[in-house]
């Protein structure tokens, strides 16, 4: 008797996810707990794991297809019937060997149909995904780093074929002195961040409101306790935790900052899950932390990094990303002065922190050098007046600028 191994259940706002690679292969033991399989959504990379111990008798879905909640991937069998599995996979041909399918399982398929048009293997290429599985942006950038092509004798003279272009393109030749294009498929999470972002525009009444703030005080504060904090808590103290503090008195003191518009009601939150929005190799994720107002400095600094590595690693989990009630995001880190932020539905509002600038500021009669960053919160007017958005954002630069207040809550 066989068991079924099926796709997880999605979360409402997912509809469909993609196979990526299988890491078991048909004949294959397995022990329960085993990941046998990767899926990609259009937020997270998440893996399927072997409900039992037995062997793998039958892969049913293939690298590549769609699959929705509760569709069967595969079938295990009992483990005393690996004898027949084996006998049944020992006709495969000889030639695909057990290192050449571990290469091919650690291979995307976009980037396998990359590989193949350009004749590349996987050896010549590092992969900079989890366990180093080859992505096509590792492709595209091994092509990019690659000379131009040498032409055969009697054939016309041609600059290198650029990586994924469709092969409907006209080639590009050196009359059209090196002006090359390519053309690669949107990614899941791309195409999500891209509908999320219009979303916004075309639903939410968005505004931006800007004001700046001293920074001096949080970094003499850091500066004197930095050492002493790291060794502690093993941690780095960072901004981000003092900004996150802020956030979170601001948001008690502005609860409609902290609501969201559901149809025609609005839904005011209890509970404060601040999302910081992070950089990964698959683009930007905005991962959660629950229950902000409840964690200490230390604790915040501490999720923060354990979510950035995960999104580094492309292993977030469903629930690592979902909900939310306000969002952080610091352009700063990649030199941005100022931008507006674009809200992240169903969320009021996003502060956007910047890069700490010095610049001549004029305090008590004269005129000197400071830290200075601008901020910006963009808003969803329907729900916040520009009046309470203005406060909430100076009741942030307060805090920030005078510490201390976080920690007595005044």
């Amino acid at each position: 008797m066989s068991t079924e191994v099926k796709v997880p259940a999605f979360p409402e706002s997912v509809t469909d996810g993609t196979v990526v690679a299988w890491h078991k292969q048909a004949g294959d033991s397995v022990r329960r707990g085993d990941n046998l399989v990767d899926i990609e959504t259009d937020k997270v990379v998440f893996e399927v794991p072997a409900p039992e111990d037995g062997v793998l008798q039958e892969v049913l879905i293939q690298p590549g297809a769609l699959v929705v909640s509760g569709q069967v991937l595969a079938r295990l069998g009992a483990a005393q019937a690996s004898g027949a599995v084996a006998a049944a996979t020992a006709n495969k041909p000889a030639a695909v060997t057990a290192s050449a399918q571990a290469a091919e399982v650690n291979v995307m398929p976009a980037a396998r149909k990359m590989m193949d048009e350009h004749g590349l293997n996987t050896a010549s290429i590092p992969g900079s995904g989890k366990d180093g599985r080859v992505l096509k942006e590792d492709v595209v950038r091994y092509l990019e780093t690659q000379p131009a092509a040498t032409p055969a004798k009697g054939k016309s003279v041609a600059t290198a074929s650029p990586p994924a272009v469709a092969k409907t393109s006209p080639p590009t030749t050196a009359a059209d002195g090196g002006r090359t294009e390519k053309r690669v498929p949107m990614s899941r999470l791309r195409a999500r961040i891209a509908e999320r972002l219009v979303q916004a525009q075309h639903t939410a009444a968005m505004l931006t409101t800007f004001n700046e703030v001293n920074m001096q005080p949080v970094m003499d504060l850091r500066a004197h306790y930095r050492e002493q904090f790291e060794k502690e808590y093993a941690v780095r103290l960072g901004f981000m935790s003092f900004f996150v503090k802020a956030a979170v008195e601001a948001l008690k003191r502005f609860p409609m900052v902290n609501a969201s518009v559901d149809g025609g009601d609005i839904v005011y939150h209890g509970y404060f899950d601040i999302g910081i929005a992070v950089s990964s190799p698959r683009g930007l994720v905005v991962p959660i932390l629950r229950n902000a107002d409840q964690l200490s400095m230390a604790q915040i600094e501490a999720r923060i990094l354990e979510l950035s590595q995960k999104a580094q690693n492309s292993t977030l989990a469903m629930e690592d990303i979902t909900g939310g009630t306000f969002s952080i995001t610091n352009g700063g880190v990649f030199g941005s002065l100022l931008s507006t932020p674009i809200l992240n539905p169903p969320q009021s509002a996003i502060l956007g922190m910047h890069k700490i600038q010095p610049r001549a500021m004029v305090e008590e009669g004269a005129v000197v050098a400071r830290p200075m960053m601008y901020l910006a919160l963009s808003y969803d007017h329907r729900l916040v007046d520009g009046k309470d958005a203005v406060q909430f954002l100076v009741t942030i630069k307060e805090f920030l600028e005078d510490p201390a207040r976080m920690l007595l809550e005044v």
